[in-house]
């Protein structure tokens, strides 16, 4: 008798199971339900992205070939394409980002035992966002452009661990500033943010709340020069001055001093113009903060590449929501499975190897920290031996 059920059977342990009943009732989702249950859908969800299903016959299909192994997923049959469809289409996709978020407790208790890059004790975020682009004549509701439909999904990076700690999917024409302006972060926090989200009374908005930023400055904006700072011998620091903004509207939006740091950017053969109101920090600390800030792109990049985030399976709103929300839990996942194991995973070759193996029966812990040197159980193998003997 096996001791383990299948690699995706213990990934799906990590979910408690009282949380999820719980989430079904908060959301209702299970109103009207006929057979087919809010857990049969999230296993066939989860399935499509670490599967790598195509499309509702790929994940239908590769759950239908799975034969006995579906119990240990609780579940008893693969559904149907028109069932999983009819779910995706109505059942609210709230339910995904309620898991989401009961993952991601887990993900931040362990990621407090995880190595910090910085010394200070602030907290450090990256806020930004990517276009998801759409067929507009598949997904008439997210107009984009006159011949473009897109959808965008707004990520708030924590690094300690590099977990999205709060996201939302908004049409492609949202601004991105409109969705900093709802932000609540916690005072003290150090917010890196790109030049797209130069909003002057925003910037007022974060100093009155404690909140401190890094970002660039635009190259037409007015300033006079209060403070000439001393910067660091042999490093690529240019200047350090203290600010305020001489333009009427600048001015009025944000009477704020603020720091300006030129900092030479040897890789690509520039100067990068920062701008902080962290007035105690060293120059080369802040420029240290905003070059972090690459790693949101790292996380976009890597979750288009690695999860069925580009290519959807149901062309109506709430079904794309629910496939974006499962990619986002899914990250989570692959997070916490790397806390969790001794060895150096690169995102891109835990989901390949996890592909590979979803329904083979090992100790998931066992095969996280040695995957090339736990073998695979064979179901009913030990019964076959003795029959021959």
């Amino acid at each position: 008798m096996n001791k383990f059920s299948s690699i995706f059977g213990q990934i799906l342990q990590i979910f408690d199971k009282r949380d999820f009943l719980q989430a079904v009732r908060d959301t209702r989702a299970e109103r009207a339900a006929k057979g087919f249950t809010c857990w049969d859908q999230f296993v066939a969800m989860l399935f499509c992205q670490l599967g790598q299903a195509q499309s509702l016959r790929e994940i239908c299909g590769g759950l239908a070939t799975c034969l006995g192994k579906l119990k240990h997923l609780g579940i008893d049959d693969a559904p149907k394409r028109s069932t999983l469809s009819y779910a995706n289409e109505h059942r609210p996709w709230q339910l995904y980002q309620l898991m989401f978020y009961r993952l991601l407790e887990k993900c931040q208790t362990m990621a407090r035992f995880q190595k910090r890059k910085f010394r200070f004790k602030n907290k450090l975020f990256s806020l930004d966002a990517s276009v998801i682009e759409l067929c507009l004549s598949l997904f008439d509701w997210a107009s984009f452009r006159q011949t473009k439909g897109a959808v965008k999904l707004h990520l708030l990076l924590d690094h300690d661990g590099y977990l999205p700690t709060f996201a939302t999917v908004t049409e492609g024409d949202v601004h991105e500033v409109n969705v900093a302006w709802e932000l609540k972060l916690p005072k003290g926090s150090i917010l890196a943010v790109d030049m797209g989200y130069t909003d002057y009374a925003l910037f007022a908005k974060w100093i009155l709340e404690g909140i401190f930023f890094v970002t660039r400055q635009k190259g037409n904006a007015a300033y006079r020069v209060v403070e000439e700072r001393k910067v660091p011998q042999n490093r690529n620091i240019l200047k350090d001055q203290i600010i305020e903004f001489t333009g009427y509207y600048a001015k009025k939006d944000c009477p704020h001093l603020l720091r300006r740091i030129e900092v030479w950017d040897e890789e690509f053969n520039r100067i990068l113009v920062l701008l902080t109101n962290h007035l105690k920090f060293g120059a080369t600390t802040v420029s240290a903060i905003y070059k972090e800030r690459w790693q949101i792109e790292i996380f976009f990049k890597a979750i288009k590449q690695n999860l069925k985030i580009k290519t959807f399976v149901g062309t109506s709103k709430n079904a794309l929501l629910i496939q974006i929300w499962t990619a986002l839990t899914v990250i989570l996942l692959l997070k916490y499975l790397k806390f969790r194991s001794s060895m150096s995973w690169s995102l891109s070759n835990l989901v390949a190897m996890l592909r590979y193996n979803l329904f083979t029966y090992r100790d998931l812990w066992l095969w996280l920290d040695n995957p090339f040197e736990v073998p695979a159980i064979v179901p009913g193998e030990h019964q076959l031996l003795l029959a021959f003997r």
